[in-house]
């Protein structure tokens, strides 16, 4: 069987069963069209390693393999090894199923040895940001990242400051990729719809990513900053060197962590990591 010799999705679901589980996060976009713009918005796939976490029923992986990738599909929900299986069969070598947890798994061990791997995926919307963290700040480096998330979450990642969407996820995201939202889809695009809309956001790293100790210590200051997010920095970054910290990082400490630019936060972790404001 060939890819184009495939039910539609739709189809497959029923002859399987299958129905999505909200406590998953899943939502199914069953549109081929649609998963066809999300595969060409991820670049130039021809030959190039693709990890796809959540497939469900295989449409955008569907897209992906047309697009000329080879997809490494993460899916923890057992039922739908039977769907993917029939999709793998018909990819002629192009699809590996992964049966893990996208949380905890090591996307470096499941690609090939240097061969840079592109993240694409309809992103299950309960662990969508943790995951974005994680691809952001640990050791697996994606070569770009096509993701989707809830509008609400994608406009929180492409915020700007003093915007009430800024946020630690703003930061992270712009201090060590270029995130850009690159398609919007409304509610109905999906089976069942989302109580929201959604939105395509596509990471280029970053022209000068900061090493990993910078990377730490801008962990350990949005946290603490956006934690109490209302208060001055004085008092927000207090127990990690408060107005002393700001002076050497050149931050007035009577601002709120909203109106501080990532370049600002870098300046405070570099700050943190040189020891100012310890005792």
């Amino acid at each position: 069987m060939r890819l184009g010799a495939l039910p539609p999705l739709r189809e497959g679901l029923a002859k399987h069963g299958l129905s999505a589980k909200r406590a998953l996060g899943q939502h199914f976009l069953l549109d081929l069209n649609l998963t066809a713009k999300i595969a060409r918005l991820a670049g130039p796939l021809e030959g190039s390693t693709v990890i796809e976490v959540g497939p469900g029923p295989g449409g955008l992986t569907r897209a992906l393999i047309e697009a000329g990738a080879h997809v490494i599909a993460i899916e923890r929900d057992a039922r739908f090894r039977p769907m993917l299986a029939e999709l793998a069969a018909a990819a002629g070598g192009r699809l590996t199923v992964v049966d893990a947890d996208a949380l905890t798994v090591d996307e470096a061990a499941l690609a090939p040895p240097g061969t840079p791997a592109r993240v694409v995926a309809n992103l299950p919307y309960n662990i969508s940001a943790p995951l974005l963290v994680k691809w952001l700040t640990g050791p697996f480096r994606p070569a770009s990242m096509t993701l989707m998330f809830q509008k609400e979450v994608a406009e929180r990642i492409t915020a700007a400051p003093a915007s009430a969407a800024y946020g630690r996820l703003s930061v992270l995201a712009q201090a060590l990729s270029e995130p850009e939202i690159v398609m919007t889809l409304p509610a109905r695009a999906f089976t069942p719809p989302p109580r929201v809309e959604s939105a395509v956001v596509r990471f280029e790293p970053a022209a000068e990513r900061p090493d990993d100790a910078t990377i730490a210590a801008l962990e350990t200051i949005t946290q603490a900053a956006f934690g109490q997010r209302r208060k001055m920095l004085r008092s927000s970054l207090k127990a990690l060197g408060g107005a002393q910290l700001c002076a050497t990082a050149g931050i007035d400490p009577g601002l709120r962590a909203e109106a501080i630019p990532v370049a600002g936060f870098l300046a405070l972790a570099r700050a943190l990591m040189s020891g100012a404001g310890s005792p």
